[in-house]
């Protein structure tokens, strides 16, 4: 059924708007919804859990050797150590900040409770959403790694200066800042590689933390002990029963590997080495030294949660844009050519027609008014015309 004019030109009208806001759309949508999505989500919850590498060395120091009546130190060898931490987000937390939360222990799994316990801490920081990095407050974290009688941790406040957990959206292939939170300090994450892990592309990160004093970090009573020559093993200067002040020092090569269109980090693992000595560059009495590394389990989460994120950006930054793209390109040229057409449509002939669409043969009458016909009156009406020279 062909449409009116009118109706064309509004069909035209309605097309070409559709189209143009289509194409608006398809600008608009990369610079404002994707600048939402490129944020770290306000709602996550992530346990990674990391063991020891069968095959490499796992030494832990036996604490209640140190106290022992009799015996040297001791250290245990081939310790099964898990390494686990449960990191949420916490207030204050809003659209461009928030505040991460990282509770971690260490244990070792050959011994039941609290004897199995190595090491426990809860570190939080506030991040900027995007970059990762802590905000420029003071202070912008806490770490507490003691508790008071009850079991309640105290918090001491720590000005945090690197990234941690995450790295930043769209991540470079270059070096970045990363805290330490045993040295509470902050040391260059080198770019080693680009590889992949389980079909996914990441970028391998390493850093190293020098030999660490971690009595001037915290005076914890570990970090630095008295003890008999004899009760640690080693040879002082004035006989083994002598007193010798050996000081806890803390060395680590941590490794990162970080898909980088989220910045989630899929593999992580640290050589850790923390030792007794006089000096850092002489170790004496391992207290411990063991390679862990992410499980199979909490890679394969990670991957599931930057393919999530992944998804996210790639439909509202590329796959919305084009179709929105596409269909507003098709619409408006729809509607242009609609209403070129519906224009230049020929007009209906007047009622009579001209000359030459007249019936073959036909011929105006004679004698017609040439009055208009709303002017006549009822003696203008044609009359018989009759031929007189016509014989019967």
């Amino acid at each position: 059924m062909a449409l009116s004019a009118g109706t064309r030109r509004t069909v035209a009208c309605l097309l070409v708007g559709l189209g143009a806001l289509l194409i608006v759309a398809a600008l608009m949508i990369p610079t404002y919804t994707v600048d939402k999505l490129a944020k770290t989500p306000l709602d996550i919850e992530i346990t990674t859990i990391a063991t020891n590498q069968p095959g490499e060395d796992s030494l832990v120091l036996d604490a209640k050797s140190l106290t022992a009546p009799e015996g040297a130190a001791k250290v245990d060898s081939n310790v099964p150590l898990v390494s686990q931490r449960f990191l949420t987000v916490e207030d204050p937390a809003d659209a461009t900040e928030m505040t991460v939360q990282a509770g971690q222990t260490l244990r070792r799994i050959d011994k039941q409770g609290d004897t199995g316990l190595l090491t426990a801490t809860i570190d939080r920081v506030t991040i900027d959403r995007v970059t990762g990095m802590p905000v420029d407050k003071d202070p912008n974290g806490s770490i507490a790694v003691t508790t008071t009688k009850e079991g309640e941790s105290i918090a001491e406040p720590v000005q945090h200066t690197g990234l941690q957990y995450r790295f930043p959206i769209g991540t470079e292939q270059k070096s970045y800042p990363y805290f330490d939170i045993n040295a509470r300090k902050t040391f260059d994450v080198n770019f080693v590689e680009e590889t992949e892990i389980n079909n996914m592309k990441v970028y391998h990160f390493q850093q190293s933390v020098p030999a660490t004093n971690l009595w001037e970090v915290a005076q914890a009573p570990t970090n630095r002990l008295s003890l008999p020559a004899a009760k640690w093993g080693v040879q002082g200067g004035e006989g083994d029963e002598a007193p010798v002040t050996l000081t806890r020092f803390y060395t680590n090569t941590r490794d990162l590997w970080v898909e980088p269109e989220t910045g989630t980090v899929i593999k992580g693992g640290e050589q850790i080495h923390l030792y007794y000595a006089r000096t850092g560059d002489k170790p004496e009495v391992t207290a411990l030294k063991s390679h862990l590394v992410f499980d199979e389990n909490t890679i394969e989460s990670q991957i599931a949660v930057a393919k999530e994120n992944i998804d996210k950006l790639s439909l509202y930054g590329r796959i919305m844009p084009i179709v929105f793209g596409v269909l507003g390109v098709v619409a408006l040229i729809a509607g242009v050519l609609l209403g070129v057409r519906g224009g230049s449509a020929p007009t209906r002939a007047r009622t009579g027609g001209t000359p030459s669409q007249r019936p073959s043969g036909s011929a105006p009458t004679r004698g017609a008014s040439n009055r208009p016909a709303a002017n006549r009156g009822a003696d203008d009406a044609p009359t018989e015309q009759i031929r007189i020279d016509k014989q019967p």
